[in-house]
């Protein structure tokens, strides 16, 4: 199978570069040094100077928290028939945390522990203005702590600025249009939230996934050291592998939708309700209808109307989106009996 070749490289890059160059590439870009001035990345000379570093925060919240057997050596997923998770989701205080972690380090088979998605503002008052990011101005940053953990492939409805503070982690990327041959689990129970990819990228089952190569030759990978950034474009899937015994990472997720445009997520997921399941010759009819007003395969479907009369399918502002959610939680809602 092909190796992922490298992710491109920047160094030295300015908000400005970011916003021109990089970001209309819709390519990841690995900015190395992008936070090696960050006080954080320099306490990190160990596990447990970075972890007094981070105790200097703390305001004793809890977070979030998957723990997983030593048995499935660091990798989260479902079991074996898909009826559930290979792990357990807890709330754990952050300090006990940073305990557990440091309590692992020379475990040669720990369990696998992964803090996940903490907002830095709320839970560690200070470390963001110590810590902040011109190219992501504000946009609030999160954090996530763990041992050797494995994130399996998935991707972000937004764009996601990945920046390493303490270990080591590999990125490997696949574009959104590889969709395909990933082989996407289910949509409606997920390990975090998205839907991931079902092939195992150290040991994929070619007989169960033939396309998988298809999307690996298309692969970007990269491999960050504490101080370096990653920005991963709009829907890329991305496969995370924590290096190191104690690894944070420090990112910020923003989209330039706005929020009360609702999830295309969502879309997808009630169209599989309500058109994915008709008879074939309806679906036909459907998709056409699709591509008419969604993709616009035949021109605008409304150039004919005066733009005061083209509601949804005009340009959408806030009061009009407030009136369809409206609208739409109306028809969904079952009548009572």
């Amino acid at each position: 199978m092909s190796t992922p070749k490298p992710v491109r490289e920047w160094r030295d890059v300015s908000a400005t570069t970011f916003r021109t160059e990089i970001m209309p590439s819709h390519q990841p870009a690995l900015v190395r040094g992008a936070v090696r001035d960050w006080p954080a990345v320099r306490a990190a000379t160990s596990p447990q100077a970075l972890a007094s570093y981070l105790r200097a925060f703390d305001t004793g919240s809890s977070a979030e928290t998957m723990h997983g057997d030593p048995a499935i050596g660091g990798r989260f997923f479902y079991n074996d028939d898909l009826s559930g998770l290979n792990f357990e989701r807890s709330s754990m205080p952050f300090a006990r945390s940073l305990d557990r972690l440091l309590e692992m380090l020379d475990n040669p088979r720990p369990p696998a522990l992964y803090v996940g998605a903490l907002a830095a503002p709320a839970a560690l008052p200070g470390f963001a203005q110590q810590n902040s990011l011109a190219l992501a101005e504000g946009i609030v940053p999160r954090l996530w702590l763990s041992n050797r953990a494995t994130v399996q492939t998935h991707y972000d409805i937004s764009y996601n600025l990945a920046c390493v503070v303490g270990g080591r982690r590999r990125f490997t990327l696949f574009p959104p249009e590889q969709r395909a041959n990933l082989y996407v689990g289910p949509l409606e129970f997920t390990l975090a939230g998205q839907p991931i990819s079902m092939v195992r990228l150290d040991a994929p089952d070619l007989a169960r996934f033939p396309r998988f190569p298809d999307a690996l030759a298309q692969a970007q990978v990269a491999e960050m050291e504490p101080g370096d950034a990653l920005f991963i474009p709009y829907m890329w899937w991305h496969h995370v592998e924590a290096l190191d015994a104690f690894n944070l990472l420090v990112n910020y997720w923003w989209d330039d939708t706005p929020p009360w445009n609702g999830s295309p997520f969502e879309a997808l997921c009630h169209a599989l309700m309500s058109v994915h399941s008709l008879p074939p010759d309806k679906r036909a009819i459907w998709q056409k209808v699709f591509e008419h007003h969604i993709f616009e395969t035949d021109g605008s479907p409304v150039a004919h109307l005066p733009p005061a009369q083209r509601g949804i399918q005009g340009k959408l502002d806030q009061r009009l989106a407030l009136h369809m959610r409206s609208w739409l939680l109306r028809v969904l809602t079952p009548p009572r009996r």
